[in-house]
């Protein structure tokens, strides 16, 4: 739990569908849990491209460390994603 403006918030890092149809493309963003999928974003920390061969998932570590120790969750597909990239690995070495 955060607060931001002197409100409590559980905070979500979660994926932001923003692509065409048919062409899923994602923002990893953090967002407050209670808000919808496609609702307001406190911060954008990365995308995601689920089609492409190469390279398709780039997030800002920094950030992404900052807030897992301010206590935002992951989702479990995020979650995922942060282990195999490397990130949720510092994440828990950093406890």
């Amino acid at each position: 739990m955060n607060t931001i403006g002197g409100h409590i918030v559980a905070l979500k890092i979660r994926l932001q569908r923003v692509g065409a149809k048919n062409r899923p493309f994602y923002r990893v963003v953090v967002v407050d849990e209670r808000k919808k999928r496609d609702g307001a974003v406190i911060e954008n920390v990365g995308q995601y491209q689920p089609i492409t061969k190469e390279n398709n998932f780039a997030v800002k570590e920094e950030r992404v460390l900052d807030w897992l120790k301010k206590g935002a969750q992951p989702t479990l597909t995020v979650q995922q994603l942060l282990k195999k990239c490397g990130v949720w690995t510092k994440h828990t070495s950093a406890k």
